[in-house]
C-alpha cells in the first residue's frame, strides 16, 4: 500500500490498467481464475488504505468490479469482488458523484434476491450491500453531492431488512 500511494500518477495509471485489464479477461483457463482470485485477494489487502481505497473506488477499476459480479463464472470470484467492494466502501474517505454506487447496490440486491435460499452466497454478498448503504448515509450526511448521485432503491432495504429478519428466525429458532 505504501509503494501504491507513492506512485506517480504515469505508474499509478499503469498499475491500473494492469489490473483492469487481468479483471476483465474473458478467458476460461484454470490459471486466469487463480490469477484473478489472487489479484482480488491482493485488492482486498490494500482496499484498508484509506487513501488507495479512494483512489481506486473513483477510478475505472470499480465499474469493471460490478461487471465481474454481474459475469464471472466462478462463485469464488463473485465471492471476493463482493469483498473488495465492500472494503472499498468501508475505507473510502471522499467519494466523487460520478461513481456507480447505484448500479453496484441495483446488481447486489439482484443477487441476494435470486439466491435467497443460498445462505452462503448471501453472506458474501450481504456485507457488501451493508457497506455500500452505510457510504451513501456518510455522503449524505456530508451534503456535498445532490441526493440523486447515489439514488438507493427501496428494494435494497427490502431485501435487507429480509435477510435480517431471517436470519433473527434462525438465530431463535
Amino acid at each position: 500500500a505504501e509503494k501504491l500511494s507513492s506512485m506517480n500518477d504515469v505508474d499509478w495509471n499503469n498499475f491500473l490498467k494492469r489490473v483492469c485489464s487481468l479483471l476483465d479477461s474473458t478467458e476460461k483457463s484454470t490459471g486466469v481464475a487463480r490469477s484473478k482470485l489472487n489479484l482480488l485477494h491482493y485488492l482486498c489487502t490494500v482496499a484498508v488504505h484509506k487513501e488507495i481505497a479512494s483512489r481506486l473506488m473513483s477510478s475505472q477499476l470499480f465499474p469493471i468490479l460490478i461487471q465481474q459480479l454481474r459475469a464471472a463464472s466462478s462463485w469464488d470470484i463473485r465471492a471476493r469482488v463482493a469483498r473488495v467492494i465492500g472494503l472499498l466502501a468501508l475505507h473510502t474517505s471522499e467519494l466523487g458523484g460520478n461513481v456507480p454506487i447505484s448500479e453496484a447496490v441495483i446488481l447486489l440486491t439482484e443477487l441476494i434476491r435470486e439466491n435467497f435460499r443460498n445462505s452462503r452466497l448471501k453472506q458474501c454478498l450481504l456485507p457488501a450491500l451493508g457497506e455500500l448503504l452505510y457510504l451513501v448515509a456518510r455522503e449524505e450526511e456530508k451534503g456535498e453531492h445532490p441526493r440523486e448521485c447515489w439514488a438507493v432503491p427501496s428494494a435494497a432495504y427490502t431485501v435487507l431488512m429480509r435477510c435480517l429478519r431471517e436470519g433473527v428466525r434462525l438465530f431463535h429458532g
